[in-house]
């Protein structure tokens, strides 16, 4: 823990970003790749290897099951492999199966019902968003959350807010129907919200009214020098430490306060891929491994609580990419038993063969096109 909570002593040098990237994403995919695993055994399944990274093994051991448990030479991901799997992605290995006797059938992912395959293949995403609960709880029990009372001090001529009419001394409740418990939540929605009306409750005086603002969208700059699009009302806090309070949470409390935090991240990432549908958001904010490590060196100057926030968030974003429908991922795999399961017997190899083709591109493409967004993010810096 000490050598965590002194990473950013490495500062911004190609050390100082690989070391947070390395811990954040072997901690996601570790995690990820243990739900798959541990509902395989369950299930009664033989699993062959464990892998954190692909290539090359660099070191390894094997369990009392048979199981390789290895560390691989390229450091973007990890794979548990079934007997029956042809690879990492659990692609049937066809000629193996086909040579198989009944018993050593029973003991391969294939030879399981369509349910228990689901169930294994959805345990890695779920495994995600475990972690990001885990990790967001521990945060607020143990470190606490620090707010401020979402009242108003002051409002910027001819903004957003100006022209909506806010006054200095409202206090705000709601926007959208969602009760606002401090500034840090008004912020997180606006944010977020640019150029969408919102309605919004504030109380004035002994009253209570409605108020409809649209938040401007703004270029921001943060202290690492990483510009940003978001949205802005034109309000500001009294950020007095008399206004600023720090509040533990017990762990039953901080439990949920950690899955509403896990669903904003879902809703947010639904809601960003929603504005590039519609043309409201820009895809160059999508960012690849390379941008992953910039910011994981980034944050960890910031300390190891911002460093495990980081890797919380990063754990939600991997388990819902994994959900997508698209074959090569687990969301592919859930396709394909979901059909298995209304048809009553599986797609033909050829139709999943297929599938796998597409999905390999769509995935690879969507590779090159981060990798690209991140190499323009950082000739831009």
């Amino acid at each position: 823990m000490e050598f965590l909570g002194h990473i950013g002593q490495f500062g911004t040098g190609a050390l100082g970003y690989l070391i947070p990237f390395l811990f954040v994403l072997t901690l996601v995919v570790f995690v990820h790749e243990l739900g798959h695993f541990l509902v395989a055994r369950w299930c009664g399944v033989s699993v062959k290897a464990f892998s954190i990274g692909f290539g090359p093994e660099l070191v390894g051991f094997n369990d009392r099951h048979g199981t390789r448990w290895k560390i691989s030479a390229i450091p973007l991901g990890g794979y548990v492999k079934f007997l029956g799997d042809e690879d990492g992605a659990s692609t049937p290995d066809r000629q193996a199966l086909d040579k198989m006797s009944d018993d050593e059938r029973r003991d391969t992912f294939f030879g399981k019902s369509v349910w228990q395959r689901a169930a294994i293949v959805a345990a890695g995403p779920i495994a995600n968003f475990i972690l990001a609960i885990a990790i967001f709880a521990a945060i607020f029990t143990i470190y606490g959350r620090e707010t401020t009372t979402a009242r108003v001090d002051q409002v910027v001529a001819g903004s957003a807010a100006d022209i909506a009419g806010f006054k200095p001394g409202d206090l705000i409740l709601e926007i959208g129907g969602s009760k606002i418990e401090s500034f840090n939540d008004l912020q997180r929605i606006v944010s977020t919200s640019a150029d969408l009306p919102l309605t919004v409750l504030v109380q004035r005086g002994g009253s209570e009214l409605t108020l409809q603002a649209t938040p401007a969208r703004r270029e921001v700059t943060d202290r690492f020098g990483n510009v940003h699009r978001i949205g802005q009302l034109g309000l500001s806090r009294d950020a007095s430490a008399a206004n600023v309070k720090v509040e533990r949470f017990a762990l039953p409390q901080a439990i949920l306060l950690g899955a509403k935090e896990t669903w904003f991240v879902v809703d947010r990432t639904f809601a960003y891929i929603g504005g590039i549908f519609s043309g409201r958001e820009s895809a160059d904010e999508l960012g690849g491994p390379i941008r992953v490590a910039q910011v994981s060196g980034q944050v960890a100057t910031l300390g190891f609580v911002a460093l495990v926030n980081l890797a919380a968030v990063l754990s939600v974003s991997i388990g819902l990419l994994n959900l997508f429908p698209v074959p090569m991922l687990d969301g592919g795999h859930l396709l394909f038993y979901a059909i298995e399961a209304v048809r009553g017997r599986p797609l033909s190899a050829r139709a999943q063969d297929l599938g796998f083709r597409i999905g390999l591109a769509a995935v690879v493409m969507l590779m090159i096109f981060t990798t690209w967004n991140d190499i323009m993010h950082l000739t831009s810096l």
